[in-house]
């Protein structure tokens, strides 16, 4: 029986207001809340909707997101899903926006984030270890991962490792480690550096509609496809800005395609903010609707259940390279290790609702930055 989509709703705005700490942790956090506290799936269809978020472009988040709520509450639970999880977040992104363009500088976070980020590890790496245990299923599976974890940090682009890690597990079982030849194809979009272009709000929209429907590998990579379009090719930007608008992209909750919202308002106000925001995640809406009639026939395929299979691996070797990056930016004293540990082994013991652990790790880098013994 379907549940109501006002519940999805619900859930899904106190996720956008909540969910700090990039794509990797809004599925940890999807996780501890859907699949071991609230049972709307199981940890095999957590997983299979993983995977399937991962083979289509856009921001993976919040298409998982999408996929939770349509399973939940039919096609309504899909909209009331996506629509949930990035408005909150967009009107956050957008009261820093307003504040850098008046004041001409981004708020200071970083207290509220020195407490946050490590409480953001410990869930990321809690969720791996459960999903880990369900994901790697076999030595081809576990072999999969590993390649994927040197392809990530050899500099291998994400959808390349997707790519590849579905190909290997198709062609080990059908073949049982036949030799497989084949080219993965790459299409790119050249953009050469030129002279600065008029604004126009029509540019801004199809700019960030391309940008949604072509960007593989979530908001970790979409730095790259910001800085060849608004700072090469249009000259919007200029780099410093642009790493501004990525930083509050990273610091705010919710989707980091959120970012979006940043650079629309900074360049065309309210009405930039609204376009370019709604730019970035439409093509996610159409991809994930047209993705699930086909994942629905695709569940009875042996072809598909094994590439799945495949990208799942890859998917959560992705995952884990982030987390250990994060880790070196989030862990740097002994009170933040010691936050991670804690927060790790509260939700191993009690299983926690993850948002009480980062408002307490919130309340510790407050406390850190009033001067209080800790």
């Amino acid at each position: 029986m379907r549940a109501p989509w006002f519940e999805v709703l619900h859930f899904f705005i106190r996720l956008g207001f909540t969910s700090f700490g990039g794509p990797a942790a809004h599925i940890a956090l999807m996780r501890a809340e859907l699949v071991m506290r609230r049972r709307w799936v199981s940890e095999a269809e957590f997983l299979e909707l993983l995977g399937a978020a991962n083979l289509i472009p856009g921001p993976n988040s919040t298409e998982l997101a999408m996929h939770l709520g349509h399973r939940r509450a039919g096609w309504p639970g899909l909209i009331a899903a996506g629509v949930g999880f990035i408005v909150p977040a967009s009107l956050i992104v957008l009261g820093f926006a307003w504040a850098y363009v008046a004041f001409g500088a981004t708020p200071p976070v970083r207290a509220l984030l020195y407490g946050i980020q490590p409480m953001v590890i410990a869930i990321v790496a809690q969720a791996l270890w459960g999903l880990g245990r369900a994901a790697i299923k076999d030595r081809l599976t576990g072999l999969i991962a590993a390649g994927a974890v040197m392809g990530a940090a050899l500099g291998v682009s994400e959808l390349t490792l997707l790519v590849l890690g579905a190909g290997l597990a198709l062609a080990w079982r059908r073949w049982r480690g036949g030799a497989l030849a084949g080219i993965v194809p790459w299409i790119g979009w050249k953009t050469s550096v030129g002279a600065a272009a008029p604004f126009t709000l029509l540019e801004l929209l199809l700019t960030f509609l391309k940008i949604g429907s072509v960007l593989y590998g979530s908001g970790y990579v979409l730095l790259a496809f910001l800085q060849s379009d608004f700072v090469d090719r249009l000259g919007w930007l200029t780099s410093q800005q642009l790493l501004d608008a990525i930083a509050i992209g990273q610091v705010t909750p919710g989707p980091v395609f959120t970012t979006a919202t940043f650079i629309g308002y900074v360049l065309g106000g309210w009405a930039g903010a609204v376009l370019a925001t709604l730019g970035i995640f439409l093509p996610a809406f159409i991809f994930v609707a047209l993705s699930i009639p086909l994942l629905e026939r695709a569940k009875r395929s042996a072809v598909v259940t094994t590439v799945l299979d495949g990208v799942t691996a890859v998917s959560l070797a992705l995952m884990a390279v982030v987390t250990v990056r994060l880790g070196f930016e989030a862990l740097i004293d002994p009170l933040t290790i010691g936050l991670a540990l804690v927060g790790f082994g509260l939700l191993w013991r009690l299983r926690l609702n993850p948002t009480w652990l980062m408002g307490l790790g919130g309340l510790v880098g407050i406390a850190r930055l009033a001067g209080l013994p800790l």
